[in-house]
């Protein structure tokens, strides 16, 4: 099986994951899409009590996607969350044929050499490396130093996190921004209001 993992905060998914995920699956021919919401992130302030939430919003969000699945081999775990730890325990999960790729964009890519074991990840994985429109990348170095990765560009969805986050707060309107069913979710739970 060919798989491809796109982790992250989810904090909260929005529609431009999902539609990076669909532009992975018809461009890559993956069999699997695997969404991994982090539990506890290394690089990020987490609220642990939260990371449910961001959890079933993303389940609740790529239902509808046979080919899209969530894992939540990094809430069984139950400390911080590291790429390797995760990537090494889903060979052991899944059958999987060649190297697990994992989509990223170029802000964390050029972080890649701080990640957690990033020596012995780069032997084990492929990236999928999505370039903003305003953005020149330059990984020629990266790349001298074994990490196997191929570039890619989706037309831009300039959403993030944050800002949604920020609207929410706010009042201000959030609709097309991100799947119905996280929407729902998160004003019947009141998410993000204070």
């Amino acid at each position: 099986m060919r798989v491809c993992i796109i982790a992250g905060t989810f904090n909260p998914i929005h529609n431009a994951h999902i539609e990076m995920a669909k532009y992975i699956k018809e461009n890559f021919k993956f069999d699997k899409i695997i969404f991994i919401p982090a539990y506890n992130p290394p690089h990020k302030e987490s609220d642990i009590n939260f990371s449910k939430h961001r959890y079933n919003m993303v389940e609740l969000s790529i239902k509808k996607y046979p080919e899209f699945e969530i894992s939540d081999i990094e809430f069984k775990r139950n400390k911080k969350s590291y790429t390797y730890d995760t990537v090494s325990e889903l060979y052991k999960t899944y059958k999987i044929d060649g190297k697990i790729n994992i989509a990223i964009g170029t802000d964390a890519f050029e972080k890649i050499e701080s990640w957690y074991e990033t020596d012995k990840l780069k032997k084990i994985v492929d990236f999928i490396v999505f370039i903003r429109d305003n953005k020149s990348v330059d990984f020629e170095d990266i790349k001298k130093k074994g990490y196997s990765f191929q570039y890619t560009k989706m037309p831009f969805i300039d959403i993030s996190s944050t800002e949604l986050r920020f609207k929410i707060k706010n009042n201000e309107d959030i609709s097309g921004l991100l799947p119905k069913e996280a929407e729902e979710y998160i004003k019947n739970n009141g998410l993000y209001r204070s």
